[in-house]
């Protein structure tokens, strides 16, 4: 069964906390004070078989005891018997029938490990992995390709990141199993949540894969031409090139509060400042706020109208990085089927 009708899984919502697989109509769903529960028919079919099973040993025990006259019943039986019981037990992979996969746990497994201070760099993974995608050849995308990656110049601190969550998979597979597209996935959904931005569901269901090519996300030094051709290739208009820019309202780049998820960003950008490097920082490098590729944003008139839009409408920025990270962590992910 292919996945692509399972709901997707709010961050916040317990109600629609967990999807199963279904396998030969084994499984089927009840509601029992508010939660979902599952309920397996292959335990009442298998009960039916058992049953049909023992009436036809005890009428075949009784035939035999009324001797010959009797045996060509007992035959007709067994050739029933043998027609029916394979509709009566369909062949089930049970271990698929009874996976089941609880969002809640994975949240819950998330929360134990993360704070405001690390939000920005679980948000950083996901774009990192998730950033790989590129429509042409479909390679890429969400698939958690990222923990073999980063010895990648561009991938540096991404393993102090990697360490908190393999905390909190450690925990969750030892309830149920959750892939590392998954995990990271959630995880920055519920980085954006624990800093005060929208609440962002996401679908479950991601098949882990190796590293992808090298080379596939955007340089620090790319104009805003650029960076829109980069995004393109990707799937991603210019709009939401500036949406999931605004990520960077949190972290150490200098836009407002570094924990606080809000439309900070955008306001700085429209000062029309350029990077601070006159100033210099304790490293002896030079403080700046933003990356190039930041600023290069204000200097594209379609980009630039994006900025103002979402420095004015803290609400409309909200809504549209919500829907612009689901296409993100979906983006050339490949999802388990049953």
């Amino acid at each position: 069964m292919e996945l692509n009708s399972i709901p997707y899984i709010a961050s916040w919502s317990s109600s629609s906390s967990c999807f199963y697989y279904s396998y030969s109509r084994c499984a089927c769903r009840g509601t029992r004070d508010g939660k979902l529960v599952t309920k397996a028919s292959a335990a009442g079919r298998k009960r039916a078989a058992d049953s049909v099973c023992s009436q036809l040993s005890e009428q075949g025990t009784e035939d035999s005891i009324s001797g010959p006259r009797s045996s060509w019943r007992i035959r007709r039986r067994d050739l029933a018997s043998a027609i029916l019981l394979p509709f009566l037990i369909p062949r089930v992979n049970i271990s698929i029938a009874a996976e089941i996969y609880d969002a809640s746990i994975i949240r819950s497994g998330v929360r134990s490990v993360l704070t405001k201070g690390k939000a920005a760099g679980v948000l950083r993974l996901v774009f990192h992995d998730a950033g790989t995608f590129e429509i042409g050849d479909g390679s890429g995308g969400m698939n958690g390709s990222i923990i073999y990656e980063v010895d990648r110049p561009e991938n540096i601190g991404l393993n102090r990141s990697i360490k908190i969550l393999r905390k909190a998979k450690e925990g969750i597979d030892n309830v149920q199993k959750v892939s590392w597209a998954d995990l990271i996935a959630v995880a920055g959904a519920e980085a954006v949540a624990l800093c005060g931005g929208p609440e962002i569901p996401v679908r479950l269901g991601r098949v882990d894969s190796s590293a992808d090519p090298s080379g596939k996300l955007p340089e620090e030094t790319l104009d805003a031409a650029s960076l829109k051709t980069l995004f393109s290739k990707k799937g991603f208009s210019a709009q939401e090139l500036v949406v999931l820019s605004g990520a960077h309202t949190i972290g150490g780049k200098g836009f407002g509060s570094p924990v606080v998820f809000d439309n900070t960003y955008f306001k700085v950008l429209l000062d029309n400042r350029p990077p601070q490097t006159s100033s210099k920082a304790g490293n002896g490098m030079a403080a700046m706020v933003g990356l190039r590729t930041d600023w290069a944003l204000t200097e594209d008139d379609e980009c630039l109208r994006w900025i103002r839009i979402y420095a004015e409408d803290q609400a409309r920025f909200f809504d549209d990085f919500r829907d612009t990270y689901i296409k993100l962590v979906d983006s050339g992910a490949s999802w388990r089927t049953a």
